[in-house]
């Protein structure tokens, strides 16, 4: 079960704007919190931040990006709206009526994304999905001029939807896709503080894996580790309408997801396996037989190659203003990769035979 304390720091990470490209707010929270423990912790000119366990031997890096979904301004009309489009991935149907914090030079600007009442629709618009090209925003201001002096082209945008807790641990946040693998990124260390395995270990809060994989793909090249653990969110197929056959038995509340694929070494998932069944931790096994659509993409073929592991948590609403994981869950990926850590030794061999 979650502290209290990392609740509070979870909550923190939630609140903070964080859009791709723009990971300033979150991060300093993340260092912030690193620097209370970490032998060092530094910010590089990607906007990727690290704390270090440190030690005089290879590195191992745990890693989860930052950043989350937005959208940013790309016109300003003469009657005071802005027009828009998407940082990273959105179903457009979602974004009507959503309230949105709009991040300036001046601070947070609020507003309300429109859109044509139904009432004056046609009948051919009612059946028809919504689209970012047809939705504006609206500032309340009286026109293009008082909107230019506070927006500028090319401002990012969040939208405004504070975290809360359901029944059963269940928390709903915007950006829980991937603040909270930073997170766990950050705790799993926070836990080898207090019993320090014979390692150099890093924690790394990515930038930009929305929109590129930017951020650990030059993080990955720097650091050169013997071995990384990429931490991400993955789909929970225990809703309505979800297809098993596709994505597996993926429960919230159901503990890790480790993968098995091409990006992911298969020794090193063993060893997270061996971790998991030494922790009494329910874990899942999911097939990613190409590409795993996260970081492990950009780091496992960094340099020479570098062996990855991926560990994933259930949730559900994907890519929404409210996206919903389990606490517990959390706290198992935390406890997970921990001692898969501990165990490594001093000098893991990931060579294959």
């Amino acid at each position: 079960m979650l502290r209290d304390e990392q609740k509070s720091f979870l909550l923190r990470l939630l609140e903070a704007p964080s859009p791709s490209g723009f990971e300033e707010a979150a991060a300093r929270i993340w260092r912030e919190e690193a620097s209370r423990f970490a032998d060092d912790v530094w910010v590089d000119h990607n906007g990727n931040s690290y704390a270090r366990l440190r030690a005089d031997t290879p590195t191992v890096l745990i890693e989860g990006h930052i950043d989350e979904i937005g959208l940013m301004v790309t016109h300003i009309d003469d009657q005071g709206f802005l027009w828009f489009r998407a940082i990273g991935g959105w179903d457009d149907q979602i974004l009507t009526g959503q309230r949105v914090r709009i991040l300036t030079r001046q601070g947070p600007i609020l507003g309300v994304i429109g859109r044509k009442p139904a009432h004056l629709l046609s009948e051919e618009e009612k059946g028809r999905a919504s689209r970012i090209k047809d939705l504006w925003i609206d500032i309340g201001a009286r026109d293009g001029n008082e909107a230019r002096e506070v927006v500028r082209v090319g401002d990012p945008i969040v939208i405004e939807q504070p975290p809360i807790e359901l029944r059963n641990g269940r928390l709903v946040a915007r950006g829980l896709d991937n603040r909270m693998g930073a997170f766990i990124a950050l705790e799993a260390l926070r836990a080898l503080s207090g019993e320090r395995p014979p390692l150099d270990v890093v924690a790394l809060a990515a930038t930009q894996e929305e929109i590129s994989f930017l951020g650990a793909r030059a993080a990955a090249f720097r650091l050169e580790p013997i071995v990384a653990i990429v931490i991400d969110v993955t789909h929970a197929t225990d809703h309505p309408d979800a297809d098993k056959r596709g994505g597996g038995d993926v429960r919230i509340g159901g503990g890790p997801v480790l993968d098995r694929g091409s990006m992911v070494h298969p020794l090193v998932f063993e060893r997270l396996l061996a971790a998991a069944e030494a922790e009494g931790i329910t874990v899942t096994l999911s097939a990613a037989p190409t590409r795993t659509g996260t970081d492990a993409d950009a780091i496992a073929p960094a340099r020479a190659g570098i062996p990855c592991g991926l560990v994933s948590v259930p949730n559900r609403y994907m890519h929404s203003p409210n996206e919903l994981v389990s606490l517990d869950d959390l706290d198992a990926a935390i406890r997970l990769i921990a001692r898969f850590v501990r165990d490594l030794g001093s000098s893991p061999d990931f060579r294959r035979q």
